[in-house]
């Protein structure tokens, strides 16, 4: 029987076991859980899933999904893009 475990890598090489599988492009907290779009506030923590890998053992399949911290910035542009523009 193969299990599967899902894991978060940190832009500075920390892991985390997570349950739910992630896609590219998409927002998530600290926990790997996804975020919902429009992000309420720019005053929050968060990452892009920029890449996945796969790696396949005996009995296991290990799937990371490797983030970026999207800056406050960026995050005060995705806010306004979907809020409808600049206010």
């Amino acid at each position: 029987m193969q299990r599967t475990s899902r894991r978060i890598v940190f832009p500075e090489g920390d892991q985390q076991e997570i349950e739910q599988p992630l896609r590219i492009n998409q927002l998530v907290d600290l926990n790997g859980f996804p975020l919902p779009v429009p992000l309420p506030s720019a005053r929050t923590i968060v990452f892009r899933v920029v890449r996945q890998t796969t790696e396949v053992r005996t009995g296991e399949e290990i799937v990371r999904y490797h983030l970026d911290q999207l800056w406050r910035d960026e995050l005060e542009e995705l806010v306004r893009e979907q809020r409808g523009g600049w206010t």
